[in-house]
C-alpha cells in the first residue's frame, strides 16, 4: 500500500468538511418550504452543490456559520444557481461569482 503524504491527508480532510458544509447547507435549504428545492432540476442542485462549495472555500467560516440558509428564498437559490451556471460556463469569474453569493448569504444573517 502506498505511503500518503500529510498533504494528501490535509487535502482530503479539506474536502470532506467542504462537502459536509454543504450537505448541512442544503439540509436547511430544504427544510424551508418557501426554497422550492425540490422544484430545481438534478442537474441545478448538482450547480447548487458546486458554487456553495466554492463558496464555501473562499468565504470566512463567520459568514458561513451565521448564513441562515433555511432564509433563502426560491429567488435567491435561483440567482445562486445561476451565477453557479455563469461560473461553469467561464461567463464570469469564480471569485466575482463567489462575492456574489456572500452577498445573498449575507442577506439571510
Amino acid at each position: 500500500m502506498p505511503d500518503v503524504t500529510n498533504d494528501e491527508r490535509g487535502r482530503r480532510i479539506f474536502q470532506l468538511h467542504k462537502e459536509r458544509a454543504v450537505e448541512t447547507a442544503i439540509e436547511k435549504i430544504r427544510h424551508n418550504p418557501g426554497s422550492g428545492l425540490s422544484a430545481f432540476s438534478p442537474q441545478d442542485i448538482k450547480t447548487l452543490n458546486y458554487i456553495l462549495g466554492e463558496t464555501w472555500v473562499s468565504v470566512g467560516r463567520q459568514i458561513w456559520e451565521q448564513s441562515s440558509f433555511t432564509r433563502l428564498t426560491r429567488k435567491d437559490l435561483e440567482e445562486i444557481i445561476s451565477i453557479g451556471n455563469d461560473v461553469n460556463s467561464k461567463k464570469l469569474r469564480e471569485e466575482t461569482g463567489v462575492n456574489k453569493i456572500c452577498g445573498i448569504l449575507k442577506g439571510s444573517i
